[in-house]
């Protein structure tokens, strides 16, 4: 099973880069990014979508160690004991 997962997240992967390859070739024109007030200088758009890409992996890959702690913490407050999910006691 760990096999599959490791040839989808390597299909992903290689898929993000083709996409980013073709757009590269395709879209040279540069662009101003704007965020509120503030505007950057022009970049080419595949980089600007370079960047996007790379900044969202990073961020996942920080963040998901953060969600596995919560989940962990979550887990453990829970405090049932197997006796609770016996069916032993159900009454004829």
């Amino acid at each position: 099973m760990k096999t599959i997962a490791n040839l989808i997240a390597a299909l992903i992967v290689a898929t993000w880069v083709m996409t980013i390859a073709i757009l590269s070739l395709k879209n040279v024109t540069p662009v101003s990014l704007k965020f509120f007030t503030f505007t950057s200088i022009q970049i080419p758009f595949f980089l600007a979508i370079a960047f996007s890409v790379g900044a969202g992996i990073v961020l996942m890959a920080l963040i998901q160690p953060l969600w596995s702690l919560a989940g962990a913490k979550r887990n453990s407050d829970d405090d049932f004991d197997e006796d609770d999910f016996s069916f032993n006691d159900v009454r004829k």
